[in-house]
């Protein structure tokens, strides 16, 4: 905020508690006056249908974007997971102000003490894909909901995949029995990662924004991110990348596409000094390989 500015910054947002506690942890890194306006999205209406069901990508983000474009808010908070990878017109992505633990991790049993034919509960293609392709014995039932929700079914399954990120941040990481690397399965785009979007022409929010995005946490999920958009795909597409930076700059990411039965899996390494570019060359290698 520019000084001695007294504006309120009214901050968009999901109601479910790690949404919440997202938005109150920009609101803090702000430092400034602000507020939360809460927003149900299409995904929270809707907690049993299959995501890809009920329009993939872009679920859980839509209704709050269009609160800041209305003017109802200024910011809008996400996971940044749950954004599509071309930002909606009118709105840009400010900052990316933290990223936490980025793996999957399983609640209930760790991946080699899973007994033969498991049932697994998630709602992820790419999670499911992932593990069909490790075990091919494993069946799987479909997860939905908040936090809460899920660990509330857990019971009903012998694990259950969640976001690393999600438990941690809500105090509930000893629920973990595993933490599934990358070279096991690869995370979504942008996965525990922050995402802070304003209106492109609000001068005010852009400088606000850019004092607390984190350079090295953006650069990585702009990579993930272009990798995502010259693809083409969504939640609804078993699909990950993960980047991460190393000295001078230089990235280094992984991406993969995948069948949802674990039939192929196709995964793709590469290095580079542009986001974009890596992104771009990766998806490229990917399709070819799927030719």
């Amino acid at each position: 905020m520019t000084a001695g500015s007294d504006r309120v910054l009214r901050i968009a947002t999901r109601g479910s508690a790690l949404a919440l506690w997202q938005a109150e942890r920009v609101a803090e890194m702000l430092g400034s006056r602000s507020e939360l306006v809460i927003i149900e999205t299409r995904g929270d209406q809707d907690t049993t249908s299959p995501i890809h069901a009920i329009g993939g990508t872009g679920v859980f983000v839509k209704e709050v974007q269009e609160a800041v474009l209305r003017g109802e808010a200024d910011l809008a908070v996400h996971s940044a997971k749950d954004l599509p990878a071309i930002t909606m017109e009118g709105l840009i992505l400010a900052a990316v102000p933290e990223r936490a633990d980025a793996r999957d991790a399983l609640v209930g049993s760790r991946l080699d003490k899973l007994p033969q034919g498991a049932r697994i509960g998630t709602g992820s293609v790419r999670r499911r894909s992932q593990l069909a392709a490790i075990r091919p014995d494993l069946e799987f039932g479909e997860l939905r909901g908040n936090i809460g929700t899920r660990l509330g079914k857990a019971a009903d399954f012998d694990a259950i995949v969640v976001a690393a990120a999600a438990l941690d941040r809500l105090g509930l990481g000893d629920r973990i029995a595993e933490r599934l690397e990358p070279s096991v399965m690869l995370p979504q785009v942008a996965q525990g990662a922050l995402g802070v979007e304003c209106r492109v022409d609000d001068a005010e929010a852009l400088v606000a924004l850019a004092a607390i995005d984190d350079a090295i946490a953006h650069l990585a999920v702009k990579a993930e991110r272009a990798f995502l958009a010259a693809l083409g795909g969504g939640c609804d597409v078993p699909v990950g990348a993960y980047a991460t930076i190393k000295s001078g700059g230089m990235i280094s990411m992984q991406a993969l596409v995948a069948q949802e039965d674990g039939s192929s899996v196709r995964r793709a390494k590469g290095v580079g000094s542009d986001p974009d570019a890596l992104g771009r060359s990766l998806c490229a290698l990917l399709m070819e390989d799927g030719e």
